[in-house]
């Protein structure tokens, strides 16, 4: 099992940076698109839809994703990511109640929940590789996202006490989370060294990536609550040794739209 969940995490990697360094701008956003869609079968798996139903749902992320792209503007990519920021806001209420006082049974706050979880993470990072130093500012985000989770397991594995979220991931520890942020700060720190940054901008970019690391924390949390409500252990099953492509992405989903939002509304780096 963990031969071939390594031989997967290598694939995967070099797919990803194959994509991230050489693909242009439409080719990548295609490729991430695609993932998305997939994302959003796996999702109406939690609605417990019929494959009739989940081909339908498909269908409407597919019809929003063209939409965006055809008629987005920086004003509607603003509008959208705020939006985005607003429900992971929302999100993390629902993680901190679970289970009192919600009721996942109902197939129809999932079916929105769902694409507000994984269009806006689509656009976010087609957005971001679109940019002057897209390729570089991509690659960070993914070392946050992956410093996060690599930094939270090894630390709760070490020194992991007191449980985080027990009711919605009872794996998770406080000392993890702690791990997992001044992981993602040690890597902003040697982003800045190597990019040569500013002070304000070294400053600008620790701050971002301890929100960024949060959210992606956030959206690990979130898709568990929805898995552990289901009654599945992952997403899918497309991934040998890892699950679903939710099951690699949902940290992805919140973390992407928060980054590209501090880029937009804070200094550039």
């Amino acid at each position: 099992m963990l031969k071939q969940r390594v031989i997967t995490a290598v694939v995967l990697s070099v797919l990803i940076l194959s994509a991230v360094i050489w693909a242009p701008v439409w080719l990548f956003s295609l490729l991430v698109a695609l993932a998305t869609l997939y994302g959003v079968w796996e999702w109406s798996n939690f609605c417990r839809f019929d494959v009739r139903d989940r081909a339908l749902y498909v269908a409407v992320g597919a019809v929003l994703i063209l939409l965006l792209e055809w008629f987005a503007t920086s004003v509607l990519v603003a509008q959208v990511m705020l939006v985005a920021g607003a429900f992971w806001l929302l999100a993390l209420t629902m993680v901190l109640r679970y289970p009192e006082g919600v009721r996942w049974k109902a197939s129809t706050p999932k079916l929105f929940i769902g694409l507000l979880v994984l269009i806006p993470a689509w656009l976010a990072l087609s957005e971001i590789k679109a940019l002057e130093q897209g390729e570089w500012l991509i690659l960070l985000l993914l070392l946050l996202v992956w410093g996060a989770d690599t930094g939270a397991y090894f630390s709760g594995k070490a020194l992991g006490k007191h449980k985080l979220m027990p009711k919605v991931s009872p794996g998770k520890t406080l000392e993890g989370l702690l791990g997992g942020l001044l992981t993602c700060v040690m890597i902003a720190l040697l982003y800045a060294f190597f990019r040569e940054l500013s002070l304000m901008a070294t400053v600008f970019l620790v701050l971002l990536a301890v929100i960024t690391a949060m959210a992606s924390v956030l959206g690990d949390l979130f898709e568990s609550m929805f898995k552990r409500e289901r009654g599945i252990k992952d997403s899918g099953t497309l991934l040998p040794g890892h699950g679903g492509v939710l099951d690699r992405i949902d940290s992805l989903t919140a973390a992407a739209p928060v980054f590209l939002l501090g880029l937009m509304y804070l200094p550039a780096l």
